[in-house]
């Protein structure tokens, strides 16, 4: 039928209660936000969820998309053998997308891994436990050029919108983990600049401003979801739509952003 929902959600395991216990309110604005996003998603009643994740399989040379009928959440990384949620998986869009990516000259890996990583097992967690009947789609970038992303993206639009079902589109993406001294990746003003960068960007719809930011300061921002949002900005290409940042934080030393794209 159609793309019926589109946003970004950040990935912090201290949403989960049981990861993040009594601190999960140092990232409130985020929670409150995800809220929001859950709320709109439900109400756009999708029949399956593609969700671009930064930490599934992963490989330079070629996008990835797992295919598997069920998946399960696993979160043992972090110490949590409590949540334990399951989702069914897309089959019908994957497998067009396996035998049509050649022949559009895209790169694609198939693979079937049934533990989501935690890229895909947070936002889910945040948005999708009221929709027991959705379909997950879980689709990973690499290490090709910008433009390419964008390119598939573009390419998995034509893959929903030829499709008889109703389709959201999640890019996970946390932002810069170099802003604080206490940050995963330590301090690197340029941190602070991408994240300013790119929410300015997401708002004016500049793509192409995105395609060509500096390589070097994204790689000193030491950010996990800029390729995420770039295959998105190609789902979302010549749509007309509005942008809408409902959260950014980063109390954590890692950048937040929860978006939406109301169209």
């Amino acid at each position: 039928m159609s793309l019926v929902f589109a946003a970004i959600a950040p990935h912090p395991p201290m949403l989960i209660p049981s990861i993040g216990k009594d601190e999960i309110k140092k990232i409130d604005k985020t929670k409150v936000a995800l809220a929001k996003l859950e709320e709109e998603l439900y109400l756009a009643k999708p029949d399956i969820v593609m969700i671009v994740s930064p930490h599934g399989s992963y490989f330079s040379d070629s996008f990835t998309v797992n295919v598997c009928p069920e998946f399960e959440t696993d979160m043992k990384k972090f110490g949590d053998l409590t949540t334990k949620l399951k989702f069914k998986g897309e089959m019908h869009i994957s497998a067009n997308i396996s035998h049509t990516a050649k022949d559009e000259g895209f790169p694609v890996s198939m693979v079937t891994e049934k533990g989501l990583d935690h890229g895909s097992t947070i936002p889910l967690f945040a948005l999708c436990q009221h929709l027991p009947e959705a379909q997950i789609l879980q689709i990973g970038f690499s290490d090709l050029d910008y433009k390419t992303h964008v390119d598939f993206g573009y390419f998995l639009k034509g893959m929903i919108m030829n499709s008889n079902k109703r389709v959201a589109v999640i890019a996970s993406a946390d932002l810069s983990h170099a802003l604080h001294t206490d940050s995963p990746a330590g301090f690197n003003p340029a941190g602070a600049k991408f994240d300013e960068k790119i929410q300015e960007l997401l708002a004016h719809n500049n793509t192409s401003g995105m395609i060509q930011m500096d390589p070097e300061l994204i790689k000193n921002a030491s950010e996990c979801g800029f390729r995420s949002c770039l295959i998105l900005m190609g789902v979302l290409k010549n749509m007309d739509y509005e942008f809408r940042n409902y959260a950014y934080e980063a109390p954590l030393g890692v950048g937040y952003l929860t978006a939406n794209f109301v169209f």
